[in-house]
């Protein structure tokens, strides 16, 4: 095994949350200010999920005082302590960039049953 299987092997998380696109989830982000480290928790839907292994990543897009904000995550990243499905969504796409140019109730993704 050379060094960077090692070094993947390594970072990799063991317990991954499953979630899909489409889910509503919330995002534990650990955020370091100066010698204080603080969680800060990023809601909102699930719009696309990238890759495999190591380089996964997730984007998640939530509407807050009428304003779009979008994050993208690794998910194998030690700053995302944890990923929390609020809300499984009834999807038919993969990538749900739409959602973009809705704006309301139409921006919804309706809960899978």
């Amino acid at each position: 095994m050379n060094t960077l299987e090692a070094f993947v092997n390594e970072q990799i998380k063991k317990e991954i949350p499953s979630f899909n696109v489409g889910d509503t989830v919330k995002v534990y982000q650990r955020i370091v200010e100066g010698s204080r480290v603080r969680t800060q928790i990023f809601e909102g839907v699930v719009i696309s999920k990238k890759n495999g292994g190591i380089s996964e990543t997730f984007t998640v897009r939530r509407v807050s005082f009428g304003v779009g904000t979008e994050k993208t995550f690794p998910l194998h990243s030690p700053n995302v302590q944890n990923v929390e499905v609020i809300r499984h969504g009834k999807v038919r796409r993969a990538k749900l960039y739409y959602l973009r140019d809705k704006i309301g109730k139409s921006a919804k993704v309706k809960e899978k049953i």
